[in-house]
């Protein structure tokens, strides 16, 4: 594997231990998935913030770590609302290895902002080497904004963010890129729809490329739900939608010779049918856009039900006259976490959502049951509909 002078430097230990033990790690990394040399990337996001995630382990190698970051990096989000634990009912055991998780990254360089929607503050731009880890950021910085990464591990991301490198393969690389399978959807998607979309292709994928035509035009929103449902049940490194994403056009020649699947709204997901306790939105974490639809359909309405709604503190600070009106109708805007990385989520045996991700890891990660929905059904669901 080729180093640069600068790069063998730090493998040396000439920059301290801990920057020499996190070179060794990418290097050791590159080796197994053979790449030749180390790309230098822009920015990091780094999963493995909640204490449920990482446990004494993660944080004991967090606190040995003596380094800081010497590129842009930032959090996942942690396993509560760092301002609102209680609120949640997170006991203070949890709350305090929580705190100390978070302090122990804060001592590297890496900023707070606990999200998994990292490109509506800091959107990386096109052709850009960056080390995300979040498999929804990942996705979606691939496919809709045209940067590239890898899905790296939480370890992995953090070495990256402290010596400013990453190896070079797979998304890194431009023909690693291209679709291997054309879907063609047959039915004009919506909302949810394209949740429940990600789930099945990603189910039948595995980690294959695909290209979409569509006879719908998904919003951004759209599109970061189905490549985070894609990511999530099975392990979608990006993808392609035909007039929509910018690396599309390149490969529409290809065409005739990709393998080619037929999907039907008939053919996407049906929930299991319980009776949801609570409705959690914002996985991944809600735009602006989607919090001004929360509100609106809020309006006039009085929350019945639990209704967690999650987004990133920066887009909650960003708006929070739409935030106040939120809750004034009686729901929760939480900042920091989500109901995926979060024990306070098992409190319910069951939660009606919004996403195909969540649908995905509530059952997986956390062993609840989950009811997949339309946002307005989630709304009017947390209002005591039926």
């Amino acid at each position: 594997m080729h180093l640069t002078p600068q790069e063998q430097a730090m493998l040396d230990g000439e920059e301290g231990g801990s920057v020499q033990e996190c070179m060794e790690i990418l290097v050791a990394l590159g080796k197994v998935f053979g790449a030749e040399r180390l790309v230098r990337v822009r920015s990091a996001q780094i999963a493995g913030v909640s204490y449920a995630t990482i446990g004494e382990g993660g944080l004991h190698w967090l606190e040995h770590l003596d380094a800081k970051v010497r590129i842009p990096a930032w959090m996942n989000p942690a396993g509560m609302d760092i301002k609102r634990w209680r609120d949640m009912g997170i006991d203070e055991q949890f709350a305090q290895r929580q705190m100390r998780v978070m302090s122990a990254y804060m001592r590297l360089g890496v900023e707070p902002a606990c999200t998994c929607t990292p490109y509506y503050v800091h959107p990386p731009k096109m052709g850009e080497h960056v080390a995300w880890s979040e498999s929804s950021a990942v996705v979606f910085a691939n496919s809709v904004c045209g940067a590239r990464t890898n899905r790296e591990g939480g370890p992995s991301a953090l070495c990256a963010a402290i010596t400013g490198r990453t190896p070079c393969y797979g998304m890194h690389l431009e023909h690693e890129r291209a679709p291997r399978v054309h879907v063609v959807v047959e039915d004009v998607l919506k909302g949810h729809e394209y949740g429940a979309l990600g789930l099945l292709m990603g189910e039948r994928l595995g980690s294959t490329i695909p290209l979409f035509t569509m006879r719908s035009v998904p919003t951004r929103d759209e599109l970061k739900a189905l490549g985070a449902a894609m990511a999530a049940s099975g392990s979608v490194p990006m993808f392609h939608v035909a007039n929509i994403t910018p690396e599309a056009q390149k490969y529409m020649q290809m065409l005739p010779e990709l393998e080619r699947i037929t999907i039907g709204r008939e053919e996407l997901l049906d929930t299991v049918q319980m009776e949801p306790e609570a409705v959690a939105l914002g996985c991944p974490h809600c735009s602006a856009a989607e919090l001004k639809t929360v509100e609106q359909m809020l309006r006039g309405k009085s929350v019945r039900r639990p209704l967690w709604v999650f987004t990133s503190r920066a887009v909650a600070d960003a708006n929070a006259s739409i935030v106040r009106s939120i809750e004034r109708a009686g729901a929760k805007v939480l900042c920091d976490t989500c109901m995926v990385v979060s024990p306070a989520t098992r409190q319910f045996s069951c939660v009606m959502v919004n996403s195909g991700k969540a649908y995905r890891y509530l059952r997986t990660l956390q062993g609840i049951q989950a009811v997949l929905a339309s946002t307005r059904q989630c709304i009017e669901w947390a209002c005591g509909g039926r």
